[in-house]
C-alpha cells in the first residue's frame, strides 16, 4: 500500500515546494526593492521587444520579397527567425542589461534578469533545434520536452521532478516502464531519428548521383539505407534509456502473429516491391501499360508504384499487381516502340504510288525514326477500299502515342489530298429492274 501512495506523496510534496517558492517570489516582488525593480525592468524589455518584433518583422518580410531566388530551406529558416524575433530581441536586451548590472551593482540584484535572459535564449535555441525533426507531432513533443527540462533545470527543481516521474510507472511482470523513462525515450529517439534522417538524405543524394548504379538498384539501396538507419536509431534509443526489450518478447510475438494475418496484402506488396527492384523488370522512368492505365513510372515505393499518365493523373498501383498481372513494359530492354495505323484507298488509285506516298508522309513526321524507316503493306481488299497497314518506329514513348499517331494520319491526309488519292467510304448501289412488279399480298377475309 505504501508503494502505491509514495508517488502521490512525492507529487504533493513537489507541488507544495513549488507553491511555497511561488508565494515567496510574489511576496518579494510585491515588496519595494531590487526584486521589484528587476520585474519592472523585465516588463519594460518585453514592451520594447514587442515593438521591435513588429518593425523588424515587416523589414524582414519586405527584404525577402524584394530578393528572388531563395532556396526552400532558406525561406523556412527566415520564417522561423521572423516568428522568434520578439524572443531574440528580448534575450539580447536582457543579456545586455544583465551584464551591465553585474558590473555596476551586486550580482544578486540582477539575478531575475539573468534567469529570464537564460530561459529565453534556451527557448529560442530549442525552437530552432526542434526544426530538424520533420515529423510534426514528434517535433512538438521534443520541443516541449526540451523547454520543460531546461526550465526545470534552471529553476533547480529538475532532480525533484525526475524522482517523481521515475516513481510513476507501469509494471508488467519483470518489465517496468516509468514516466521518466518514457519521456526520455521519446526525446532520445527523436534526436536519433533526426540524425538518421540527415545521414539518410546525404547518403541517398550520393547514391542517386552515381550513374554506375541502375535506377532500380538506386531505389533499393536508398530504401535499405533508410531501413537500417532508422532501425538502428530506434534500437539505440531504446537501449540508451535502459528499456529491456526481452520483457516484451512474448507480447511482441503475439502482436506479430496477429499483424501477420491482418497485413498479408501489405507484406505481399513489400515483398513484391523488393522483387521488382532486384529483377529490374520495372524501374523509374519506364513506360508501362496495365489494363486501361498507360503511363510512366515516376517512383517505386515500398508498397506501391506511382504511374503518371499523359493527362496528369497519378495512379498508385500496388506492387503485387505488377508481379502477378500482365504488364506491358514499353521500355524494358530498349526504348524502341513500333506503332501501326490502318487506312484504305479507292480501287482506282495505284497501290504502288499509295505505298510510296504513305512511307514518305510518315518519314517526314517528327519523332518517327529514320534509321528504322516506315513500311507500308497491303493487308486486304475490302468492300469499298484497298486496305493498308503503315508501320513506323519511335524511341520516346513517354512523349505519347496518340499524338504521334494523329500526326501521321494528318500527314497522310495532306499527302493524299496533294496527289489526289481518295479515301473512300462505304457505298451501296441500288439497281431498279425494268418491268418489275411489286406485288402486295393481303390477308384473306372471311
Amino acid at each position: 500500500m505504501n508503494e502505491v501512495t509514495d508517488p502521490f506523496a512525492e507529487f504533493v510534496a513537489t507541488i507544495e515546494t513549488l507553491w511555497v517558492t511561488a508565494i515567496n517570489f510574489l511576496a518579494g516582488v510585491a515588496t519595494p526593492g531590487w526584486k521589484q525593480n528587476q520585474l519592472f525592468i523585465l516588463i519594460g524589455l518585453v514592451a520594447i521587444a514587442w515593438l521591435l518584433h513588429a518593425s523588424s518583422g515587416n523589414f524582414v518580410e519586405r527584404y525577402v520579397r524584394s530578393h528572388e531566388g531563395w532556396a526552400k530551406w532558406q525561406l523556412r529558416m527566415i520564417v522561423q527567425i521572423k516568428r522568434q524575433l520578439g524572443l531574440i530581441w528580448f534575450a539580447l536586451m536582457a543579456w545586455t542589461v544583465y551584464l551591465v548590472m553585474q558590473n555596476i551593482t551586486w550580482p544578486s540584484r540582477s539575478y531575475l534578469i539573468g534567469l529570464a535572459a537564460t530561459l529565453t535564449a534556451v527557448w529560442v535555441c530549442t525552437a530552432f533545434a526542434s526544426r530538424l525533426v520533420r515529423n510534426r507531432p514528434l517535433r512538438r513533443t521534443v520541443k516541449w520536452a526540451m523547454w520543460i527540462y531546461a526550465t526545470l533545470y534552471l529553476l533547480n527543481v529538475s532532480d525533484d521532478v525526475a524522482v517523481f516521474l521515475d516513481k510513476v510507472g507501469l509494471e508488467l511482470g519483470g518489465f517496468r516502464l516509468s514516466l521518466l523513462t518514457l519521456l526520455t525515450a521519446v526525446v532520445v529517439i527523436g534526436v536519433l531519428f533526426t540524425m538518421a534522417r540527415i545521414i539518410s538524405q546525404a547518403t541517398s543524394s550520393t547514391i542517386r548521383k552515381n550513374e554506375d548504379i541502375s535506377p532500380s538498384m538506386q531505389v533499393l539501396a536508398v530504401k535499405g539505407v533508410q531501413l537500417a538507419l532508422y532501425g538502428m536509431a530506434f534500437y539505440l534509443g531504446v537501449k540508451a534509456v535502459g528499456i529491456d526489450l526481452t520483457g516484451l518478447a512474448v507480447l511482441s510475438g503475439a502482436i506479430g502473429v496477429g499483424l501477420g494475418f491482418g497485413l498479408q496484402k501489405v507484406v505481399s506488396n513489400l515483398v513484391s516491391g523488393v522483387i521488382i527492384l532486384l529483377d529490374k523488370s520495372i524501374k523509374p522512368g519506364d513506360v508501362i501499360s496495365l489494363g486501361e492505365t498507360f503511363g510512366w513510372i515516376q517512383t517505386l515505393g515500398a508498397r506501391y508504384a506511382s504511374v503518371v499518365t499523359r493527362d496528369g493523373k497519378e495512379y498508385l498501383i500496388p506492387n503485387e499487381d505488377l508481379i502477378t498481372g500482365q504488364v506491358v513494359n514499353w521500355s524494358h530492354s530498349n526504348d524502341f516502340v513500333r506503332l501501326d495505323i490502318h487506312f484504305g484507298t479507292a480501287y482506282g488509285d495505284d497501290p504502288h504510288q499509295v505505298r510510296k506516298l504513305a512511307v514518305a508522309a510518315a518519314a517526314g513526321v517528327e519523332r518517327v525514326l529514320s534509321f528504322k524507316p516506315p513500311v507500308c503493306h497491303i493487308v486486304g481488299f475490302g468492300d469499298s477500299s484497298v486496305d493498308y497497314i503503315l508501320r513506323f518506329w519511335i524511341r520516346d514513348p513517354t512523349g505519347g502515342l496518340t499524338n504521334i499517331r494523329g500526326n501521321v494520319y494528318l500527314a497522310l491526309w495532306d499527302t493524299f489530298q496533294e496527289h489526289e488519292i481518295s479515301i473512300p467510304f462505304p457505298q451501296r448501289e441500288v439497281l431498279m429492274l425494268d418491268n418489275s412488279k411489286l406485288s402486295v399480298s393481303t390477308p384473306d377475309k372471311d
